[in-house]
């Protein structure tokens, strides 16, 4: 009998051990797994409310059973607690906290109790199995891997990828891609999570960061860091935009990307069934990089508005479908990967915009400053675009027009300024006839001018004022002062001020600790700097091999 019962406990570690080689974990969880399945079926035998242990010698696989009492002062559940009094009769030096062990004899196994065991087991197993899935493939996030199609569930796709299964969501696989069951296919792992049915390795085939993968595989400039993909664009399965740059200047980043006679480039197509890969050089200089993107098509000109990320760039007219692309896709992902809103148009609809603006701005000149048409057009010819200009302007700057002299320009700025003042007496009166609080009108910065559009708006106290944002304010297409030159910086600088005023926020909290006037002085400074260092890089800086284009800085921008 003894013979027989060490070869169960032999056979016992040698299970645990097989299934421990079996699903590639520790051995020891399978044994932890193999105790709590014992204990769980003591329980059943001796009694649910007993604290009972099991352990396993994992050396002869001896099993042992234990039943536990905690040592207490006061016995309130007598299954799993002992007073102090009775613990020190078997164990002297026993004290409130101690637990003591207590040796129950060899239990045989009944069908219950088995079957109980064993739905432990395998539980502990498949967890332990899911945990090392987790972990195996948690830090491969940003890899490519390949796998067997297991199978495809409403265009789910199942990738076996050996030791664990991956999923290929719907909107993840490219378009009009047909992937059959047993094929092998490659993918990029963009997400691993744990979730209630165990860990979910999620792949995809459309993700930009997969192209960007597929080009590091086959070119080893790539790999190496000489060359860098600075930015990818993808419309999966028809076209994609990768922007490339070199750290060697010896090294063309675009001939490295392409091969020779197109091998590399031509090998990662393959992979993403024929989509269209235009490879587009980075730039520093943002026009140069947008005259790039929008390759094929030529730009002539490009107007750049720095505080919305928003370019206007102009092409002769034969080049406007070829810009823009079928169904917009070429302006679409050149816009991707610049991070800037395009807007595109012919150079005859631009020359139109010039001189709509030009008629406006002379118009607004003779009826503001009293002037001829004559005097008005020389003003808009040389720069000057509104009676704010005139007015504040240093004196020497229009004395810089030709045939202007002192008395001329003294003449024009007092005639700007008083007319200024009484468009801001009139705009004061009619804020007051449509209910604007004058407490609103005390935040620095709001004109009466504007406080007009925010009372026509129903923003008319303190509190509507404050409870705006302030793209509410200064968006180009919805924005209640999008008629005014305000940045939303300066706009977020004065929705805090009355924040502030009205106590919902401390100065700390709105403005770091800093004065109102001093932030809304560095955020314009800021805005003003980061405007005059990308207009000069456009002008001055921009090759002329790369872009040939007119730049022009915004001037709505540029204030």
């Amino acid at each position: 009998m003894a013979s027989a019962i060490s070869a169960n406990r032999l056979e016992l570690l040698q299970i645990a051990e097989l299934v421990a080689r079996e699903k590639s974990i520790d051995q020891d969880i399978v044994l932890e797994a193999m105790e709590e399945a014992i204990q769980k079926a003591a329980r059943i035998k001796y009694g649910a409310e007993n604290e009972i242990r099991a352990q396993i010698d994992k050396t002869n696989g001896d099993i042992r059973l234990f039943r536990v009492l905690e040592v207490v002062e006061e016995v309130e559940e007598p299954a799993v607690q002992i007073s102090v009094e009775d613990a020190q009769k078997d164990k002297p030096d026993a004290v409130v906290g101690d637990f003591l062990a207590s040796s129950l004899p060899p239990m045989e196994f009944g069908r219950i109790a088995a079957q109980t065991a064993k739905q432990v087991i395998v539980q502990k197993v498949r967890d332990a199995e899911r945990e090392r899935h987790y972990n195996d493939y948690k830090d491969r996030v940003g890899e490519i891997v390949t796998g067997l199609v297991k199978r495809v569930e409403y265009g789910n796709v199942i990738v076996d990828l050996g030791r664990a299964e991956a999923v290929m969501r719907r909107d993840q696989v490219i378009p009009r891609e047909h992937i059959r069951q047993n094929e092998r296919i490659r993918g990029f792992i963009y997400d691993v999570r744990r979730e209630n049915r165990g860990p979910q390795i999620f792949m995809s085939r459309t993700k930009t960061d997969f192209m960007g993968a597929l080009f590091a595989q086959e070119v080893p400039e790539i790999y190496d860091r000489i060359i860098e993909i600075r930015s990818v664009a993808r419309d999966p399965g028809s076209r994609a935009k990768i922007a490339v740059f070199s750290n060697e200047g010896a090294i063309d980043p675009v001939g490295a990307c392409v091969g020779m006679r197109g091998s590399r480039v031509q090998a990662v197509v393959n992979e993403l069934q024929g989509e269209k890969i235009d490879i587009i050089p980075w730039s520093p200089d943002v026009a140069s990089f947008i005259v790039n993107a929008l390759q094929p098509a030529e730009v002539t000109k490009v107007v750049m508005d720095e505080e919305r990320s928003r370019v206007e760039v102009v092409v002769p007219d034969d080049q406007l479908s070829l810009a823009i692309g079928r169904r917009g896709q070429n302006v679409r992902l050149a816009s991707q990967l610049t991070g800037w809103t395009i807007d595109i148009m012919t150079e005859a609809e631009e020359s139109e915009r010039r001189q709509e603006e030009f008629l406006s701005q002379s118009k607004a000149f003779v009826d503001g400053l009293d002037v001829d048409e004559t005097l008005a057009h020389l003003l808009v010819a040389e720069g000057f675009s509104s009676l704010e200009e005139i007015a504040y302007v240093e004196p020497e700057e229009l004395l810089a027009v030709e045939g202007f002299e002192e008395e001329l320009v003294g003449e024009l700025q007092k005639r700007a300024n008083d007319h200024m003042q009484a468009a801001a007496v009139a705009a004061d009166e009619k804020r007051k006839e449509i209910g604007v609080k004058d407490e609103l009108a005390e935040v620095e910065g709001l004109t009466p001018q504007m406080l007009v559009a925010l009372g026509e708006d129903e923003v008319k106290t303190l509190e509507d004022f404050a409870g705006c944002a302030a793209d509410e304010l200064t968006s180009k297409e919805d924005g209640i002062l999008r008629a005014f030159p305000l940045t939303q910086d300066d706009a977020s600088v004065m929705v805090m001020t009355a924040r502030v005023a009205l106590g919902w926020l401390t100065a700390e909290e709105a403005f770091g600790g800093g004065d109102t006037e001093d932030a809304a002085e560095s955020e314009e400074a800021e805005a003003g700097a980061e405007g005059e260092e990308t207009v000069a890089e456009a002008v001055e800086e921009a090759p002329a091999e790369e872009a040939p284009a007119e730049v022009v800085a915004d001037e709505s921008a540029a204030e």
